[in-house]
């Protein structure tokens, strides 16, 4: 049978069921008295819980992630509490976007699954056997998809308030050195400050800081000390940023990075928020952006109520054969007869453009046609279309494309701190009752004890 990818198992096991309850779930039968072993709350979140079961199945798919390299995983009481507090911030999330009116539908969510089963290279059947063969039931995973698209929603209405880029920053942005140092693989480990943190937590963050590079310099493999020591939401995966242009870094980052060689990694730096470790993979320099322009010219019929699909078709098929057969003049047939009215003035002239820009079916049918060649008549939704290919010429789009990506850089930067804030905050006034003491956080020892 097929297996879905353990990333894709393990992003929805850290995801919370809202729906679950203690006294629905239960064990595996033992084998000496055949009686079930009852499922127990391990956290209590707001007006949620987190439940033993849930855990278990999170940290076994963290472990199947992992299953050829296990000796990157931190031992397992250090990794139940890392998937633990993912689970309990997951729930924050889902309840804040409860109470924000977010709503998933079913038809959202299985198109969701239908995308999960496609990535995966499967059908939506073959995807639930997996599922299922996995030890979750399909509505399980359905309810967990909900989840995470209520997230996303909560994430895009929290950046949309919050995150705007002006045309001066990203003219400034253009014209600093940082923009033209080109692009950086970097992996990181964050130690988090709490929000109102007293001294002796952020003493405690710095000596867990402090260990996590020690270890890397003792030998451990810096995506194993990510996933033991590091609380971003990238931990699990090793703490991998990717790919980032420089200038997309926190400026406090960005003349650190740029200082540095391949391999590398940094002592514990002091944020206003976290601790951060980084580690530098690999740095790319920029390249021109070189992209085929098409110029081209069409005429379209669209059908209309005087006119039905059939007419229109026919229609464009009788210009076509004035055009190739009776060799009339393309343009004055467009003034005249396209109903495209962007083009039929100048005389079905499309312009300069990149392939795609009107679409998929003119750009398959741009790619088919040698240059001055006529194509016969094809259909789309706006209706038939006739369209000749008058040549193509490389262009440098460099400047449009950096100008974008400036804008893109801007954006990410200030969304990803505007949620990390929002986060920070989230946890830290929610309620969160760890009830298993062997699950805590060390800062949480005072706070389960009052």
């Amino acid at each position: 049978m097929k297996q879905i990818s353990a990333f894709v198992l393990l992003t929805l096991a850290l995801l919370a069921a809202p729906y679950a309850r203690a006294q629905l779930l239960s064990g595996p039968a033992n084998q000496s008295g055949g009686s079930q072993r009852l499922d127990r709350i391990v956290a209590v979140v707001e007006d949620g819980i987190v439940l033993q079961s849930e855990l278990d199945q999170a940290v076994a798919q963290v472990k199947q992630q992992y299953a050829s390299d296990p000796q990157k995983l931190p031992p397992d009481n250090v990794l139940r509490r890392q998937v633990l507090e993912r689970l309990v911030l997951m729930r924050l999330q889902v309840q804040r976007a409860e109470q924000n009116g977010v709503h998933v539908s079913d038809q959202e969510v299985s198109q969701a699954a239908q995308n999960v089963a496609r990535q995966n290279h499967m059908s939506i059947d073959q995807l639930r056997q997996a599922i299922q063969s996995q030890g979750m039931s399909f509505g399980a995973f359905q309810r967990q998809l909900a989840d995470q698209i209520m997230v996303q929603r909560l994430r895009q209405g929290v950046v949309h308030d919050q995150v705007q880029v002006t045309d001066a920053e990203i003219n400034n942005l253009l014209n600093s050195p940082a923009f033209k140092a080109g692009e950086v693989h970097l992996a990181h480990i964050q130690i988090s400050i709490p929000s109102g943190a007293s001294a002796q937590q952020i003493q405690q963050a710095a000596a867990k800081a402090k260990q996590a590079e020690q270890a890397i310099h003792g030998g451990m493999d810096f995506n194993a000390a990510a996933i033991r020591y590091s609380d971003a939401q990238d931990a699990l995966d090793g703490g991998d940023l990717g790919w980032r242009r420089l200038d997309a870094l926190p400026p406090a980052f960005t003349d650190v990075v740029k200082k540095m060689h391949g391999g590398e990694v940094t002592p514990p730096m002091r944020g206003p928020n976290a601790f951060h470790i980084l580690k530098l993979i690999a740095r790319r320099q920029p390249e021109r952006k070189m992209i085929t322009e098409y110029h081209a010219r069409q005429i379209m019929i669209q059908p209309s109520a005087l006119l039905t699909d059939a007419q229109a078709k026919a229609k464009a098929e009788k210009i076509y054969h004035q055009i190739v057969d009776k060799h009339a003049d393309f343009a004055k047939l467009a003034k005249k007869d396209s109903d495209d009215d962007t083009t039929a003035n100048i005389g079905g002239d499309m312009g300069w453009f990149p392939v795609d820009a009107w679409g998929t079916a003119v750009a398959v049918k741009l790619k088919s046609l040698n240059d001055n060649q006529v194509s016969q008549p094809f259909h789309t939704q706006g209706g038939w279309h006739i369209l000749q290919r008058l040549g193509t010429r490389k262009a440098d789009r460099t400047d449009e494309v950096q100008r974008q990506q400036a804008r893109a850089a801007i954006t990410n930067r200030k969304a990803e701190q505007a949620y990390e804030d929002f986060l920070r905050n989230l946890r830290s006034t929610s309620y969160v009752h760890i009830l298993v003491p062997s699950l805590r956080e060390p800062s949480d020892s005072d706070k389960a004890s009052s």
